[in-house]
């Protein structure tokens, strides 16, 4: 069994939490997330405004799945209340960053812009030009554009070029030497 699933999630006073089968929807002051999960877990809400996730079955996957769905609803939880942000950083000669209304418009040393359409739920504010913030309820949905942007152009190990997570170390590469 696993430790983690084995502890209830506790339901913050501002959340609110609906239950039904195997899905579970979450609301708070920062947004609304939903998930639905395979049938081989349990979700309940006790009286003590708690979620309580148990595993049907004796399986590998139920009992894999049982922590993993608890991990993922207390992610949810704290998202809705606290909320999950990554920060970019864009390094490079020339390249830069625009918000222009819902679309996020790159300046990275192609020949062309690049728009990004931002997603619903997501906030992403730039600042100098090169800075990046994504926040969002939804810690997947964070991970994903943030890698998506940084997949446009990451950073490159000879000269450091490109758009990086903070605090994300490029192993840098020497040149060529003329003999």
């Amino acid at each position: 069994m696993s430790r983690i699933g084995k502890q209830p999630v506790p339901i913050p006073d501002k959340v609110k939490v609906d239950v039904q089968d195997h899905s579970i929807l979450v609301e708070g002051p920062k947004g609304k997330v939903s998930k639905t999960f395979a049938d081989v877990v349990k979700l309940s809400v006790n009286d003590k405004h708690q979620i309580i996730v148990t595993p049907l079955g004796e399986s590998r996957f139920a009992k894999a799945m049982y922590g993993t769905a608890r991990s993922v609803i207390n992610g949810m939880v704290k998202g809705v209340t606290a909320g999950f942000s990554k920060d970019l950083e864009i390094q490079g000669v020339g390249f830069k960053a625009a918000l222009k209304g819902k679309q996020l418009d790159l300046t990275l040393g192609f020949s062309h812009p690049i728009l990004f359409d931002i997603p619903e739920g997501i906030k992403v504010t730039v600042t100098d030009n090169t800075k990046l913030k994504v926040e969002g309820a939804d810690k997947q949905m964070v991970g994903a554009v943030t890698a998506e942007i940084r997949s446009f152009y990451p950073p490159e190990p000879y000269k450091g070029k490109g758009v990086r997570i903070v605090g994300e170390r490029v192993r840098r590469k020497e040149g060529k030497t003329v003999a």
